[in-house]
């Protein structure tokens, strides 16, 4: 590289004296505008590390000039939120649950804080969009195991199924295969006879000798017709929900292990207001009776 400058012919722009494949690299400086806002940028960084908080030290960090804080500013928000809705939280609190309908106002508030309940503390169990999967019953429809009321439902939040809360729900079918109760043949017979029941059986005569099993074991609770008994937590086996699956292996597992699944309490985790918002919004859901 000589010391006398090259002006490439094209752009009247001086080179920097490298080529690469016969390409001559410009010497061409960075537009005014770029480097200003260049500079502006650093210029601001500098400023906003001396006015918020920014760097880490061994106890802590720089609180800045301003002393903002995002922690604090989101408390008082939630503060802010809690004021504002301190009425209505009143409101609910002392208004029955089944008359919080005949308030619009009070009504469409529980709905929105019970809507926010679910998708934290229910959808991860219930789904999103209430659904339920393989175990986890599914609140859209009409077939509630310990009653679709409103009082019903909000007892099952309130206490839970199967858990250590003393007014829990219970109601434990017995093990019949894992005890030993029945034969495995009796088992598959009850199977075919419940099957039976809505016209799905494949084999007659082992439906007809699970007849007498279900009469004896099952009928107790589940009733002669075996449309189940809310007051025992027996569910109705002569419509098309199964909360386990209802093939005939289903039928047959649930029988042999009683399944048993269980729910939190939610008593002492939500407050008062929130739980019968809760109540409420499920029951809104579609399958409330």
């Amino acid at each position: 590289m000589s010391g006398k400058r090259e002006i490439d012919d094209v752009t009247g722009v001086e080179t920097t004296g490298h080529t690469w494949d016969g390409i001559k690299e410009l010497n061409k400086p960075l537009p005014k505008w770029w480097l200003m806002t260049f500079y502006a940028s650093i210029v601001w960084a500098i400023g906003y590390m001396i006015v918020y908080p920014a760097w880490p030290t061994l106890n802590g960090y720089t609180k800045g000039l301003w002393g903002y804080s995002q922690r604090v500013a989101v408390t008082q928000e939630i503060e802010g939120a809690r004021t504002a809705q301190a009425t209505l939280r009143a409101a609910l609190e002392k208004t029955p649950l089944a008359e919080v309908k005949n308030d619009p106002d009070l009504l469409r508030f529980a709905m929105v804080g019970g809507a926010s309940a679910f998708a934290t503390n229910c959808a991860p169990c219930h789904g999103r969009g209430a659904q339920g999967f393989t175990g986890y019953p599914n609140l859209n429809d009409d077939d509630w195991i310990w009653g679709g009321t409103l009082a019903e439902i909000q007892k099952t939040i309130l206490y839970g199924v199967r858990g250590a809360h003393k007014e829990a729900r219970t109601s434990d079918m017995p093990k019949f295969g894992t005890d030993g109760i029945l034969k495995p043949t009796e088992i598959d017979d009850v199977a075919e006879f419940v099957l039976s029941l809505t016209k799905r059986a494949s084999d007659a005569a082992a439906a007809g000798r699970g007849a007498k099993t279900y009469a004896d074991q099952c009928a107790s609770c589940h009733g002669a017709e075996g449309k189940g008994n809310a007051e025992l937590g027996a569910p109705n086996l002569v419509d098309d929900i199964w909360l386990y699956g209802g093939q005939k292996a289903d039928i047959v597992q649930s029988i042999v292990t009683g399944r048993g699944g269980a729910m939190p309490a939610w008593e002492g985790r939500l407050d008062p207001v929130t739980l019968k918002s809760l109540a409420i919004y499920v029951h809104s859901l579609g399958g409330g009776k």
